[in-house]
């Protein structure tokens, strides 16, 4: 169901726009192997390939999302797949011990608030229909 309201467009449009944000800052670097986190997951054994993939879900979430706004149930199914690179991040960072080693735990935290935010999401499309 599409927003009633202009108000209620609007309001949903920026809330798919901030969660593209979140999916964007987080893709674009793994597909472009370029920064500290596509190095450091490279470093710690994944291949070059597998981090690209990762970015890449990320960023279709984030079209998904956007897509979202004129047709929900793509935005809702775009939201649930935003989860699980996210979901998959924290499975490895649980696995590489970040979580107990206070100079990782920090940036281990990342998908943990990312997940959060796509589960939030795909909730409060899903309630919106």
């Amino acid at each position: 169901m599409k927003p009633s309201t202009g108000m209620q467009r609007q309001e949903v449009a920026l809330k798919a726009v901030l969660r593209v944000d979140v999916s964007i800052a987080a893709g674009a670097p793994k597909v472009q192997l370029k920064g500290d986190v596509p190095d450091g997951l490279v470093a710690k054994g994944l291949s070059s390939a597998k981090v690209r993939l990762v970015g890449l879900a990320e960023i279709v979430a984030a079209a998904g999302l956007v897509a979202g706004i004129w047709w929900q149930p793509l935005g809702i199914a775009a939201a649930v797949g935003m989860a699980v690179p996210f979901l998959s991040a924290i499975g490895y960072h649980v696995k590489w011990g970040d979580y107990g080693d206070s100079a990782t735990r920090g940036a281990a935290m990342a998908p943990v608030l990312f997940a959060l935010v796509a589960v939030a999401a795909a909730a409060i499309l899903a309630a919106s229909q």
